[in-house]
C-alpha cells in the first residue's frame, strides 16, 4: 500500500538496482506509484530483474564510473521517462583489503566507482531537475564515510567523499533540489554476503544494539521517504541508519 502519494507518477531513476538495496528501493518506488528506470553493470543480471520486475519502465547497462556510459544511460532513460524527479545514486563497489595490500589498480576502480560515479551521475541529473526547478538527489553513502573501519580504506575515503560531495550539492541547489546522503551500517545484501562468512555476520551482529544486520528493504523505506514531500525541509544531511552502531 502506498505511504506518499506526492511520490504517484515522479520519474525515478535508481543505480546499482540490479540488486541489494538498490533493487528494494526501486521496487518500493513502484509500490508508491513511481515511474521507475533502473542502471545496473551487468547485461545478464539486468536481463533477469527486468523479467522479474516487469513495471520497471526500463533497466539499462550503465558502467557509472565511464562519462559516457553515465551520459547514454541518462538519455536513454530521457527516452523512457521524459524527465527526472529522482535519483537514487546507489552504486558502488567493495574490496576487502589492507591498505598495505591494495593496489593503486583497486584504489581508483573504488574510488572511480563510489565517488566518481557519484559525480557523474549527480551532474547529469542535476543538469535536469536545475531546468524545471525541482527534484530530489539521494546519494548511497555509508557508515564507513563517519568513522574508520579496517581493510577498507579505499571504500571508507569514497563514502566520506560522498557525504562532503552531497552536503556541497545541497547548498548549491538550494531551495529547489533537495541533496541528502544515506548512509547504511550492515546491511545483508549478496556484496555482504560475498565478503562475510555467516561467522563472520554472526561477529558482527553481536557488536550492532540491535543484533542484526538491515534488510535492504529498510533502507529502501528511507530513501522513499527523503524523497516524499514530508521530508521537504529535509537537504544537506547525511542520515545513518544503522541499528545504533554508530551510536
Amino acid at each position: 500500500m502506498a505511504k506518499y502519494e506526492d511520490m504517484r507518477g515522479k520519474r525515478v531513476i535508481v543505480t546499482g538496482a540490479s540488486s541489494g538495496i538498490g533493487l528494494a528501493t526501486a521496487q518500493r518506488f513502484v509500490k508508491e506509484g513511481a515511474k521507475v528506470v533502473i542502471f545496473g553493470n551487468t547485461e545478464e543480471k539486468l536481463r533477469r530483474v527486468m523479467e522479474e520486475n516487469p513495471e520497471f519502465l526500463g533497466g539499462f547497462s550503465v558502467d557509472v564510473s565511464v562519462e559516457e556510459s553515465v551520459k547514454e544511460g541518462f538519455a536513454r532513460a530521457d527516452e523512457v521517462l521524459g524527465g527526472l524527479d529522482v535519483l537514487v545514486a546507489n552504486a558502488g563497489i567493495s574490496i576487502r583489503n589492507l591498505f598495505k595490500d591494495t593496489s593503486y589498480e583497486q584504489w581508483k576502480k573504488v574510488v572511480d566507482t563510489n565517488l566518481g560515479g557519484m559525480y557523474l551521475c549527480a551532474k547529469e541529473a542535476l543538469s535536469r531537475m536545475e531546468q524545471q526547478k525541482s527534484g530530489v538527489l539521494l546519494l548511497t553513502a555509508s557508515t564507513n564515510g563517519m568513522e574508520g573501519h579496517p581493510h577498507y580504506a579505499d571504500y571508507n575515503a569514497s563514502k566520506a567523499g560522498v557525504i562532503l560531495l552531497g552536503k556541497t550539492l545541497a547548498l548549491e541547489y538550494a531551495p529547489h533540489i533537495r541533496v541528502n546522503s544515506v548512509c547504511p551500517g550492515y546491511v545483508l545484501t549478496p556484496m555482504q554476503r560475498a565478503e562475510y562468512t555467516d561467522e563472520m555476520l554472526e561477529v558482527v551482529n553481536q557488536g550492532i544494539p540491535m543484533k542484526r544486520h538491515a534488510a535492504p528493504e529498510e533502507v529502501a523505506n528511507l530513501f522513499v521517504f527523503l524523497a516524499s514531500d514530508e521530508a521537504a525541509y529535509i537537504t544537506g544531511q547525511y542520515i545513518a541508519i544503522d541499528g545504533g552502531e554508530t551510536a
